[in-house]
């Protein structure tokens, strides 16, 4: 099958970004990153993408009066790098309808809880006092619910008693960087697809809360 071509969006630091390059790298993905685009041009994660060799482009919200007109340039830029996968990773905007509907089933993004538990921001907070045992990461379709798209993929973590937001979000990052990369390569291998509201992998619909890693 033919290797695929991703397009990733980032705000900051790009982490998730290295791991998918990484994979890429590894030959475990059938597939390569074409572009990075960022909405800040600071953002440490176009670095690591110019040090792999891959095409970055900065379109800052800044020069636009409108969420609209930022997505509508956004999907232009998008388009020029003929995707078959758009990967959110750690792009801190809010889609606007016609932008998720144009790729959707064919883009993901990470959200650092177990959805459907704490959509937004942070969650690593929330899930210590709301006094969870459990907290997590899940990789979804883009739909136009914040963090509300089918669930492919969760991983677990225990919440220990000495945690704080930052102990917890370290130990999530590495579930990050583990399930993220494995859910581009089922999707590069064709494996991977969105009927409806849930996500399909083998052929077998998954469960609302997604596959569990380790599976």
């Amino acid at each position: 099958m033919a290797p695929i071509r991703l397009v990733v969006l980032i705000s900051g630091s790009g982490s998730n970004l290295q791991a998918i390059i990484d994979a890429c790298e590894r030959g475990e993905i059938n597939g390569h990153i074409a572009a990075v685009i960022s909405n800040k041009a600071d953002a440490y994660g176009l670095e690591r993408a110019k040090q792999a060799g891959i095409a970055t482009k900065v379109l800052s919200h800044k020069d636009f009066d409108s969420r609209e007109a930022y997505d509508a340039q956004l999907m232009n830029v998008i388009d020029s790098f003929m995707p078959n996968l758009v990967v959110l990773a750690g792009f801190m905007r809010i889609l606007t309808p016609s932008l998720v509907q144009k790729y959707v089933g064919k883009m993901l993004n990470i959200h650092p809880s177990l959805l459907p538990k704490y959509q937004g921001l942070n969650t690593h907070q929330r899930a210590i006092d709301a006094k969870d045992d459990v907290h997590g990461v899940s990789v979804h379709f883009v739909t136009e619910e914040l963090d509300g798209g089918p669930v492919i993929l969760q991983a677990q973590i225990p919440v220990l008693k000495d945690d704080t937001a930052e102990t917890l979000a370290k130990r999530v990052h590495e579930q990050e960087h583990i399930i993220y990369p494995l859910v581009v390569k089922w999707f590069s291998e064709q494996r991977l697809t969105m009927e409806a509201d849930y996500a399909v992998l083998d052929e077998k619909q998954l469960p609302a809360h997604g596959a569990h890693y380790p599976q």
